[in-house]
């Protein structure tokens, strides 16, 4: 293999094949490396094909070239024409002028082995679908132009996408500093020496691809370096704890209002009159979606058994749901930034200016009149680790006052209603030992929200010494959701109960709109609870009702 085979790899028969004789489909994400969303990505876990757009193509061309005319002018190329790790001090080949095939030969046999050497990991599988959404991320950002690979392999990451081929990815083993030894398994796969899924069924890669009439990979230069070192899988998992936080926050100002109504509780904590005058960010979108989901609601009309002031768990949720919102919008913006930008370690930079030029450490990592070839720590997804454990934080916060207010819901002091909100002739434990459960889900909440960004021992020769585990938190993020869903859940078995109760002494009592619509979606599901019965499932039907609310 010579310089020239490499870039007319560019032109390959599996870059025809996939777009001769095929209209684009109306769900086709076309990725430029700048222009991702969050969107997309779902869709493309749900099975929409990619397209590489044409002026990403071409840069992935400049960009390999850069790459390789570094290599032969001899400059230090990590992963290149030195090693990984601690043995990045160790000269991989001599570029004498020339990338002869003796050269070439060198650096293929090193992307085989660090691949191999490199692949891992431990636990159960990632989930198709999530796998999906990180070869699209890593895919979109090999396409921003910074990474230097054979286009071939972008080519293969939209192949690998286009004909359903999902790598079998291991779901553990990654400290968060790239995700080095989990996204190896891709290039593994690539190259023929893994299983992957094709079209739900698991098989050999090697068979997949030829079943699909893809050439594996034959990497050289920085190609395996750039498929196993980033961060698209902690991303995706991110990502995945983002998607579902959002529609948990967004179904929270109901599920609050509901537990107001449950309580006869005062609407004036959540008033404009005070709220305005303390902005704190996101706060006055909080209390206004509160009241929003209260419009009609009864509690707008003067009752002289409510109390002035009710307990904190509700009068401070309005500042728990704007602390989830603004942390919310953190992680989404680091998230857009981390899916479309270069997190690679060297960074191909074509143009790069000539700042500090005139330093020789400056100097022999520029390419005159093409770029250079930088060492980056691109890699470090700190933005995004501590923007997940910042919004599990705050999600604890919510899930405590979801905890405290589903306790006073049952204690008759607080309601004026029945101890543990007892039917008329229950004369069992309604309510009684039901709260265990989510007083169990809130303690695992504040396990699952201790920070672990900065937890770690220093590894490869004391070399890699700081550590993010983005996965592990973004794992905790996903769970605390999770537990919030059930507390949810048995929050709105018991403010829905204490309504009905309500309604028992009052069958016009008003609800809000939005409040009454959750309610009756509910009953659907779980009816009121006239005598004991076993609730586990009545639980578990609740969750999935929070969970797929819309």
């Amino acid at each position: 293999m010579n310089m020239k085979a490499t870039k007319n790899i560019a032109i390959s028969t599996l870059a025809l094949a996939l777009t001769a004789g095929q209209a684009m489909a109306a769900d086709t994400v076309v990725l430029d490396g700048q222009h991702f969303t969050q969107e997309q990505a779902w869709a493309i876990a749900d099975g929409a094909k990619v397209k590489i757009a044409a002026q990403s193509a071409t840069a992935l061309v400049k960009a390999h070239e850069l790459l390789m005319e570094a290599a032969r002018l001899g400059k230090p190329v990590y992963g290149l024409t030195v090693g990984v790790g601690l043995n990045k001090d160790h000269k991989l080949f001599d570029a004498n002028g020339q990338l002869s095939p003796e050269v070439l030969k060198a650096s293929e046999s090193f992307n085989y082995s660090t691949l191999r050497a490199h692949s891992a990991g431990v636990g159960e599988p990632m989930p198709v679908r999530l796998t999906r959404v990180a070869l699209a991320v890593r895919l979109n950002t090999i396409l921003s132009g910074h990474t230097g690979v054979q286009p071939y392999v972008a080519e293969l990451y939209q192949a690998y996408l286009n004909h359903d081929i999902t790598p079998i990815i291991p779901s553990k083993g990654t400290i968060g500093e790239a995700d080095i030894l989990l996204a190896s398994h891709v290039g593994l796969a690539m190259i023929g020496e893994w299983d992957v899924i094709y079209k739900g069924e698991r098989m050999s890669s090697v068979e997949a691809m030829k079943k699909a009439g893809i050439k594996p990979l034959q990497p050289v230069g920085k190609d395996a370096l750039s498929i196993l070192s980033n961060n698209a899988i902690g991303a995706t998992y991110a990502m995945a704890g983002y998607r579902d936080a959002k529609h948990l926050l967004e179904v929270s100002p109901t599920v609050f209002g509901l537990s107001l109504e449950g309580l006869n509780g005062n609407v004036s904590p959540f008033l404009p009159q005070t709220n305005d005058i303390r902005p704190f960010p996101q706060l006055q979108r909080a209390t206004q979606d509160i009241l929003n989901s209260l419009s009609g609601s009864y509690l707008w009309d003067e009752n002289n058994e409510r109390p002035l002031q009710d307990p904190l768990s509700y009068r401070t949720t309005a500042y728990t749901f704007a602390s989830a919102y603004k942390a919310l919008a953190d992680l989404d913006e680091v998230i857009n930034i981390q899916i479309n930008h270069s997190d690679d370690n060297p960074g191909v930079i074509l143009g790069a200016s000539k700042d500090y030029g005139q330093h020789s450490q400056v100097a022999k990592y520029l390419v005159e009149g093409k770029g250079g070839v930088f060492p980056t720590t691109n890699f470090e997804p700190l933005p995004v680790a501590l923007a997940v454990q910042q919004l599990s934080i705050a999600l604890t916060h919510v899930s405590h006052n979801s905890a405290m207010r589903t306790i006073h819901l049952s204690d008759n002091h607080f309601t004026h209603l029945p101890r543990f909100l007892s039917a008329p002739g229950n004369n069992g434990h309604a309510f009684g030992a039901i709260q265990k459960t989510f007083v169990d889900m809130q303690v695992r909440n504040q396990a699952l929200a201790i920070p672990v960004s900065f937890n770690g021992i220093a590894i490869a020769g004391n070399i890699e010494d700081t550590f993010t585990n983005l996965k592990l938190a973004s794992d905790n993020l996903i769970q605390i959701v999770d537990n919030i869903n059930v507390m949810y859940g048995l929050e709105l078995m018991h403010s829905t109960q204490a309504i009905d109760l309500r309604k028992q002494t009052n069958n016009h009592l008003k609800q809000g709109e939005a409040t009454k619509a959750m309610y009756d979606a509910f009953r659907k599901q779980v009816p009121f609870v006239d005598i004991d019965r076993p609730f586990t499932p009545d639980i578990r039907v609740s969750k999935a009702f929070i969970a797929q609310y819309e």
